[in-house]
């Protein structure tokens, strides 16, 4: 670091007055504060890029969901109408007399007009009901949930004295096995994709399916 002396400092300061050290202050100061402006300029102009980043950003994820969940959505379709054809006949052979079909039935309270709970389908006869609810892939989760869904079914009809036995079943494109023997240990019926069409999964020695 260089050490400036007095003397240095006296020469240096020759022919100064007032007036040019002033001049010089308000020089730097209008410097510093164009710099300040320039300075607040560019940080406002970086926030409004990152915004409009953000924004952009916001937009395309959104957009993306929308696709998704579009997609998503027109698979579990598909993947319903797999299951729909001839649904009520393949329970039929197992000894039901399902004679109505219905998709994606929904159970409302009546006094608020909340939905319940929705069926993929609902069968019915005059002496069961049966509440099938379809999945892509099937978790153990799923059965549970479904079994949650069938008890609140139950107790909407038990409200208004709509006393036929219900049952349930899990459909699904694919099947694990420990989800296969979940579900049939759970009393639900099962079925898997096979080809074009669905089957029932068969349905291990004193099977009973379980009634609610």
């Amino acid at each position: 670091m260089e050490i400036i002396t007095a003397q240095q400092a006296a020469e240096a300061a020759k022919g100064l007055t007032f007036e040019t050290v002033w001049a010089a202050l308000m020089e730097s100061r209008i410097q510093m504060q164009e710099f300040q402006q320039e300075l607040a300029k560019e940080n406002a102009k970086s926030q409004k890029e990152n915004q409009e980043s953000l924004q952009a950003m916001k937009r395309t994820v959104e957009e993306l969901s929308r696709n998704v969940g579009g997609v998503n959505n027109s698979f579990g379709r598909f993947m319903e109408s797999l299951f729909s054809g001839g649904l009520a006949d393949k329970f039929n052979e197992l000894g039901y007399e399902f004679n109505r079909q219905g998709p994606h039935v929904k159970f409302f309270d009546k006094p608020s007009g909340k939905i319940l709970a929705e069926a993929d389908y609902f069968l019915e006869d005059g002496q069961y009901a049966m509440v099938v609810e379809v999945k892509i892939n099937p978790k153990e989760s799923d059965v549970d949930d479904h079994l949650e869904r069938i008890a609140v079914i139950r107790k909407h009809l038990d409200n208004r004295a709509d006393k036929r036995i219900i049952v349930g079943a899990i459909a699904g494109g694919i099947v694990h096995d420990n989800v296969l023997k979940y579900a049939l240990k759970q009393g639900l019926y099962v079925l898997t994709q096979a080809g074009d069409s669905a089957v029932v999964a068969e349905l291990p020695e004193g099977f009973k399916a379980r009634e609610w």
